[in-house]
């Protein structure tokens, strides 16, 4: 392998070349500092770069640089030199794509060619997703106008080029991340380096041009054009002649318990009715721990039919298998999805059916398919963008559109909207933040797809969804919201815009001419006299996580409270614990660890905007906290934005926005899922108004003794680490600071309850109390014995195996799973981690010092040899709860952001070790605490969307005068992709 790396190596470039390259590199201070990046690249890249290039090495490491030097012929040596490393990768084994079917997306290289406000969202978005490296091309400089879209540039930076500026700034977002950049005249061959290629300003031509390549290009290269004028916006995806999607949804498999087989052909599978059954009709599935008809847990997929709430049938015949007992677990296997994308030559005259986002607009998709070949005309004619305000440009642009829509034959449209092209026109050259936004998200994701080939892409499918009836007739509602957002999914083209966001007062046309601020894009579009309202406006932004972070960024640009009279108020209770892989909040560095949330944020926010009027607070918003803010602070205000997780504190602020008839802006992020909803006083339902169902009980005997899957026994890990670590020590202290009243109160109680408080107290303090790591150790071990092998010794000598009900039927009948005890074992990995987490915390608590030797497996487990481990002997008249109404257990209150040292080990190892006990399959520690938490994993690509979704809403009720059907409530999911918006529910009227 080494021979032919350097035979390969001396054959296409010297060390001679190279040493010409760091000479000229020396001079070169942004390119130097993107050459430091590469020690960010994998290590088999740095290894062969330092196998054959030990200049290039050194040349990483050199401080001193000129920054005087000549940008284009600078950009031009390092691009080459990145090109060549791409080139002989793609040679050698090192470039693993050529011999992988899946590209990972932590080994993809993206082009994001045109870095004003959309390419600048859509950079931050993939550099915080974590793909391996991100090339910024620019040819532009630094504009004012820039100002009001882009959080990167300031005004020191106008008249610099701008993919020069965004490298340093965005790199910063993830030093894991390479982040390059390219200021010279792209070329085809230039993009045969990359995976995916983003476009926000290119003409049609050269979009055409360059997709045809990519198209072409084998493998192909997922190609996007993407454009934001004004309020208006489009993205278009060619992902290649046969792009395969490996998990179309991004869903976890479904799953059922099998309840019963028949010997039949073909076989019906029922399931027991616990949780509905999301299969449908052609998936394919897996049978495990089937009892008695055993040929089917040979793992084979089968394809099933007839699929309905409880029960489908396999399509195999089953008349000569074994009779099924019980038992049985059956799961959708996923399966690839092959899509054939067209170019965008063909697509421009044979669009197909649009992906639509609002069915109140049925009609603006090819209106706007329309205007953007519209505007590309007039720009290519007039070498300019329409002027805003100008009647006259806006006549030309409609007179170009009717010119192209006359000759489009059979697919020529009725009416143009004259109206819409004007709006069209007076924005064309604007790039808004809130759009920005939006866009940024949602094209960020399609990168993610087409690098991981996780989730749907927008895509043209030319069939129409087959629905079975036979599944309808049970579950309706719920089959038809899936199979319709599916069928949304298929389009190639996705057009958007918010002309609602408008004013609706009339506006004279030199409202709209520049006043040489850095607001200008914005007054373009929207007037000064609505930009004067922004400006002077009060807000209160609640929550400064992940989502009130992309607030503070958009309210910036947009000028919100700027002005004399405005401003921002932002609170938010909680410090920076550290920057978590599930949640990204990108104004936090790892340098602000343990300084204040809103602090941080409100200062991030001044240097994106140094006119920002903003006021930091460090208080939960609540009862409690009242007086801090008061009446007069709410009666000041003039909306309020929530970015809370907390559904009990949004209820708290909903009720307050209520009372003081105050706007309020709610959204929330789930995974790739937003939703968003406008509250204005006397016109929309408040966010309380309408409450979720709650969530389905689980039995408390389920989870105490009868689990059948994961969560069950993650709910019980969560109740007994409570049990153990945080209640037995709370009662301990209360018994020890008033033990005479503390133990009145237990006899007072006199119930069971107050024997087990009884029973944990002295744990802590009595004869079992831990005074050497070494009692830790034991008391750990101890526990183990306790939870997974006596406890269900215990259980099987209540309930054998051949236990029946009062009825005569089989006790362990589905979903009941006959459990095993564990035989602990110090080669066993999970065995030790669980003693090593569990003494480690009792450690803690009673104040030991924990030793090194503790955290060696191989060390701990030697120690543990030495516990001695007393033989279980049952217990007669044990009274276990089999009664499925009582659902009251406690659980743990974890902090949803720590990650404190091996709390959450100690969770999930409990339930892991439970789980095997069950033959459960188990989870690793951060999906524990995704599922224990209740956390879905934050997005920034449906983080960015959902904010800008809000703030397009801000510009309405700032405005004021808006009626009810020109607000929207939004929800999207960016996996399907599937976005519904809609008018909110009106106020309900009392008499």
């Amino acid at each position: 392998m080494i021979a032919c790396q350097k035979d390969i190596f001396s054959a296409e470039m010297s060390l001679n070349n190279i040493d010409g390259v760091v000479r000229k590199c020396e001079n070169a201070s942004d390119t130097l500092r993107m050459v430091s990046s590469l020690r960010a690249l994998k290590e088999d890249t740095l290894w062969w770069l330092h196998e054959n290039a030990p200049d290039i090495l050194e040349a990483l490491n050199l401080d001193v640089i000129n920054r005087d030097s000549n940008q284009l012929g600078r950009d031009k040596i390092f691009y080459d030199f990145i090109a060549y490393i791409a080139k002989y990768e793609k040679k050698t084994a090192l470039h693993r794509r050529s011999i992988r079917l899946v590209e990972t997306l932590c080994d993809s290289n993206v082009l994001v060619s045109g870095m004003q406000g959309l390419g600048v969202e859509i950079a931050k978005n993939l550099i915080l997703a974590g793909v391996r490296s991100v090339t910024l091309h620019d040819e532009g400089n630094v504009e004012l106008w820039d100002l009001s879209s882009s959080f990167i540039f300031t005004e020191e930076d106008i008249g610099r080029k701008r993919a020069v500026i965004s490298v340093s700034k965005l790199q910063d977002l993830n030093s894991a991340v390479l982040v390059l950049c390219l200021t010279t005249k792209l070329t085809k061959q230039q993009l045969s380096i990359f995976q995916a290629v983003v476009f926000t300003d290119i003409s049609l031509e050269k979009a055409i041009e360059f997709n045809d390549y990519c198209h072409s290009h084998e493998p192909p290269i997922a190609f996007i054009k993407s454009e934001i004028r004004g309020l208006f916006g489009s993205v278009f995806c060619d992902f290649g002649p046969e792009f395969t999607v490996f998990d179309v949804d991004g869903e976890d498999p479904h799953t059922g318990i099998i309840a019963s087989i028949s010997n039949a052909n073909p076989a019906l599978v029922s399931c027991v009715e616990d949780v509905l059954l999301e299969f449908q009709d052609q998936d394919l599935v897996v049978f495990s721990g089937v009892r008695g008809m055993k040929e089917l847990n040979d793992g084979k997929p089968r394809k099933i039919k007839n699929a309905r709430a409880y029960l489908f049938t396999l399509e195999e015949d089953t008349t000569n298998y074994g009779k099924y007992e019980k038992g049985g677990i059956v799961t959708q296997v996923k399966q690839p999805k092959v899509l054939k994308f067209k170019t965008l030559r063909e697509s421009l005259a044979d669009p197909g059916d649009f992906l639509l986002s609002d069915f109140s607009k049925m009609d603006r998709p090819p209106l706007l398919h329309l205007a953007f070949q519209a505007l590309d005309k007039f720009v290519s004619d007039l070498g300019r963008f329409p002027v805003a305000g100008s009647e006259d440009d806006a006549q030309k642009l409609i007179s170009v559109a009717s010119n192209i829509n006359e000759r489009l034959g059979d697919g020529k449209l009725d009416d143009i909207n004259p109206k819409l092209r004007r709006h069209f026109a007076f924005g064309a050259r604007a790039v808004l933040n809130p759009m920005a936004a939006m866009f940024g998200g949602i094209v960020g994701q399609e990168v993610v797809k087409a690098c991981s080939r996780k989730f749907h892409p927008f895509f043209q499918c030319a069939s129409s969804c087959i629905i079975s009836s036979s599944s309808i007739c049970l579950v309706l509602p719920f089959l038809l919201k899936k199979w319709f957002s599916l069928f949304l999914s298929f389009s190639f083209y996705f057009y958007f815009d918010s002309v609602e966001s408008l004013p609706t007062e009339q506006l004279d046309p030199n409202d709209f001419i520049p006043v040489n601020s850095r607001y200008d894009a914005q007054i373009s579009v929207l007037g000064s006299k609505l930009q004067k309202k922004l400006e002077d406006a009060k807000v209160f932004v609640v929550g400064s996580g992940a989502l009130g972070c992309e607030f503070l960024k958009n309210l910036a640009l947009m000028g919100v409270s700027s002005g004399s009279q405005g401003k921002l108020t932002i609170t938010d209770d909680k410090v920076i614990e550290n920057k978590s892989n599930f949640s990204r909040p990108f104004l936090f560095g790892d340098w602000n660890i343990g300084q204040a949330k809103s602090t941080v944020a409100a200062s991030a926010a001044v240097s994106i905007n140094p006119s920002l009027h903003i006021e930091a607070f460090q208080n939960r918003v609540g009862p409690e906290t009242e007086n801090v803010f008061d009446d007069t602070f709410w009666e000041n205000l003039s909306v309020v934005i929530n970015a809370l997780g907390n559904v009990n504190d949004k209820l708290y602020v909903d009720q307050r926005c209520l009372y003081f008839q105050k706007p309020l802006l709610e959204s929330v992020t789930l995974g790739a899922k937003c939703n968003t909803q406008i509250v204005i006083p006397h016109l929309t339902e408040n966010y309380g108004a309408s409450r979720d169902r709650p969530e389905k009980k689980t039995p408390m005997c389920t989870v105490h003794s009868f689990p059948h899957n994961i969560d069950h026994c993650l709910t019980w890990a969560r109740s007994e680490f409570e049990g153990l670590l945080e209640k037995a020590p709370t009662e301990a202290n209360a018994f020890l600071f008033s033990p005479f009243k503390y133990t009145a109160a237990m006899r007072k109680a006199g119930n069971a309850q107050a024997r087990d408080i009884l029973e944990s107290v002295l744990e802590c303090i009595g004869s079992r109390t831990c005074k050497t790591l070494k009692d830790c150790i034991r008391w750990a071990r101890q526990k183990f014995e306790d939870y997974f092998v006596n406890r269900v010794k215990q259980l099987i000598y209540t309930f054998p195996e051949n236990a029946t009900t009062s009825t005569g039927a089989p006790f362990w009948s589905a979903p009941k799973r006959f459990p095993h005890p564990l035989q602990f074992s110090t080669s066993d990995p999970g065995h030790v981690h669980f003693v090593m987490s569990a003494t480690i915390l009792r450690a803690k608590i009673f104040g030991i010092p924990i030793l090194d030797w503790v955290k060696d497996p191989k060390k701990l487990a030697e120690e543990i040899e030495n516990v001695e481990v007393p033989d279980f002997q049952p217990k007669e008249d044990v009274k276990i709860v089999t009664d499925e109404k009582a659902t009251s257990l406690s659980t743990a209150s974890i902090d949803d952001e720590s990650d404190d040292d091996y709390h959450m080990d100690m969770i999930a190892g409990l339930a892991n070790m439970r789980a095997r006990n069950y033959s459960i399959p188990e989870v690793d520690k951060l999906k524990a605490k995704f599922i224990a938490c209740r956390i879905i994993p934050a997005k920034a690509t449906s983080t960015a969307m959902d904010t800008g979704l809000v703030c397009l809403e801000l510009y309405k009720a700032l405005s004021g005068g808006h009626k009810l059907e020109d607000y929207r409530n939004t929800f999207a999911n960016l996996a399907l992709p599937h976005f519904s918006l809609a008018e909110p529910v009106p106020a309900k009227v009392t008499l």
